[in-house]
């Protein structure tokens, strides 16, 4: 199946060129698919054109049998699907047999979502009379306005962030370029923190980044995570407090305030809306909540 093996490839490097993914994301895939394409090879599937939904549901079967949870199956059958999309695309097969199977229940599972009120005493946690205090609250600020990963955090240079119009310039996984905007609240927070805060904690270095660290270095991703710890214990919030937390908290707000699930994929910088898909739930968590409390037959 060495053809098999080149459209594989042809696939990898569609992504990498056209979608923009990280060499990481990259190899997942490849490892993904790669187990894929044993399991037809012993299944004795000559091609993919060969290959039905039946086939698929039984790898599936096999990896649940092998040890596998349902977030690394669920993974495994987004490479799938993602590459029957691209084969039907270019017209090397003619229809998508992955297209009916559903994900496995819990697949894609959402980490602990904090609430408006535990991120507001979050971000009031850190002494504000202190340059790091206001730094920290700055960060966390934004993390929280914009959605940002924690590499786009600690790697913001200050040429990417405009006060006036309120919105951060980004790059993402694979490089990929967003504007996200942020509101008052944080343009406030984030323009104290630099009249008053970063000339006093970089002394007579200079930096290139908004946050700064020792030496006018960058904050670290593991420097950042144990302050986040630290305040959350110090603002008695009893649940674990990532980074991704706040991200995952930025997107099930905007939900459950009635956003559009494309214009949440646009901000958080999902290339697949698939991804944003899993903060659903949360939304209609929600709506179920509101019609019980206001609807008269609820």
């Amino acid at each position: 199946m060495a053809e098999t093996d080149n459209l594989v490839e042809q696939y990898l490097t569609h992504l990498a060129i056209e979608k923009g993914l990280a060499e990481k994301t990259l190899d997942s895939y490849r490892l993904d698919l790669a187990r894929y394409v044993k399991f037809l090879k012993n299944s004795r599937v000559k091609n993919f054109s060969s290959s039905d939904t039946a086939v698929i549901l039984k790898h599936l079967i096999g990896l649940r049998k092998a040890g596998l949870g349902a977030r690394s199956r669920a993974r495994h059958l987004v490479a799938i699907r993602g590459f029957y999309k691209f084969l039907v695309q270019e017209k090397i097969i003619n229809r998508d047999p992955s297209k009916t199977i559903d994900l496995p229940k819990g697949g894609l599972k959402l980490p602990d979502v904090m609430s408006a009120p535990e991120i507001k005493i979050l971000i009031d946690t850190p002494d504000i009379s202190r340059p790091i205090g206001k730094r920290d609250q700055a960060m966390i600020e934004l993390a929280y306005a914009a959605g940002l990963r924690v590499s786009e955090l600690i790697n913001l240079r200050l040429q990417n962030i405009n006060l006036e119009a309120c919105f951060v310039r980004v790059f993402g996984k694979g490089s990929k370029e967003r504007i996200v905007p942020f509101g008052a609240y944080a343009q406030k927070k984030i323009n104290d923190y630099l009249q008053m805060a970063r000339p006093i904690l970089l002394k007579e270095y200079l930096s290139e980044f908004v946050f700064v660290a020792r030496a006018g270095r960058p904050m670290t991703r593991q420097g950042f995570w144990k302050l986040l710890r630290g305040y959350a214990l110090k603002a008695n919030i009893h649940k674990t407090i990532t980074p991704h937390t706040i991200r995952h908290s930025f997107a099930s707000h905007l939900l459950e305030g009635g956003a559009d699930l494309r214009a949440v994929q646009v901000m958080l910088g999902h290339v697949d809306i698939s991804t944003t898909q899993i903060y659903t739930h949360v939304a209609r968590e929600h709506l179920v909540k509101m019609h019980k409390k206001y609807h008269p037959r609820g």
